[in-house]
């Protein structure tokens, strides 16, 4: 491997797609009410893939300095870890990635401001900051939240809510309760993406005191687990798309509901799954479902 190759896999472009998709529900929302606006849509979409690249970086950074990443690790070997890059060029690239972010977000604002109030931009401000700190404290620090279980707890309130709600909002059309059912499915189906990783890492992560959801539940209940979080985010799909088709007395919102087969294809695939590793491209699978779903949300609601 290459020191290219290696920053080409440090960022995890896999996980992108689905950093975005709560951004995609958003937006998608914000259409189905009549507001669009595409300095915002894009805009969102720049400020999260940075916040999430933030995120992958530290998490290389952090498990390889924590000792999670070694050889005994299921998934692919690391770039810190592989000792390509340093911690110090790491740290570097996160800071510039950090800086980035903040100027992203802010021309984000700076647009949006016109129809916030000024109570609501310092919440935007506040959660700008809050989303750095977040994916920098995931695995790095010695109370990396990461390690203690709650992972999946900032994944549902950042993908689910911050991305969906948050971004809604900055449409600049007050709060829209359909998106808390959107929320709930973005937010769900990504700690699902996590509990696949984790799940899948368990053995590795018990033995370095990576303690995650899987690692307090076992084997067995992280696969009850998943199934219970997945499909709760499935009916609060089926409720959204049934709430828009009424709002909007349009059938075209239905289609949306046609990637969703895959996440059901899924939960059978892990029902049938027996050693960890094999839970990899499931991960792949779930994260893309939730992504196309998004997607095609997004599609369907500038047709109405």
């Amino acid at each position: 491997m290459t020191k290219r190759t290696a920053w080409f896999n440090a960022l995890r472009l896999r996980t992108l797609p689905l950093s975005i998709s709560g951004i995609l529900v958003g937006a998608a929302l914000a259409k189905s009410d009549g507001a669009w606006n595409s300095y915002i849509f894009w805009g969102c979409l720049s400020t999260t893939l940075l916040f999430q690249i933030i995120s992958n970086l530290a998490n290389d950074l952090g498990d390889t300095q924590k000792g999670t990443d070694n050889e005994h690790r299921v998934g692919p070997v690391r770039s810190v870890q592989s000792g390509l890059i340093s911690t110090r060029e790491m740290g570097v690239a996160i800071l510039l990635c950090s800086v980035l972010a903040l100027i992203s977000a802010g021309i984000l604002i700076y647009i949006s401001a016109q129809t916030l109030t000024f109570y609501t931009i310092m919440v935007y401000i506040s959660l700008t900051i809050l989303s750095i700190l977040a994916a920098l404290t995931y695995t790095i620090g010695k109370n990396a939240y990461g390690y203690r279980g709650l992972g999946d707890l900032m994944v549902f309130i950042f993908f689910g809510g911050v991305a969906v709600i948050g971004s809604n909002g900055l449409f600049g059309i007050g709060f829209n309760p359909l998106t808390i059912l959107g929320a709930l499915t973005i937010g769900t189906w990504s700690i699902g993406v996590l509990n696949l990783n984790n799940m899948r890492d368990q053995v590795n992560d018990k033995a370095s005191n990576k303690i995650t959801m899987a690692v307090k539940l076992g084997f067995q209940g992280a696969r009850i687990y998943h199934f219970t979080i997945v499909i709760i985010g499935l009916i609060a799909w089926c409720i959204l798309l049934y709430l828009l088709y009424m709002k909007d007395n349009s059938s075209i919102y239905l289609y949306a509901f046609i990637p969703c087969l895959l996440v059901i294809k899924h939960l059978i695939r892990v029902n049938k799954t027996k050693e960890p590793k094999d839970f990899d491209p499931e991960l792949k699978k779930l994260a893309l479902s939730t992504f196309f779903t998004a997607l095609l949300l997004l599609i369907l609601s500038q047709l109405t």
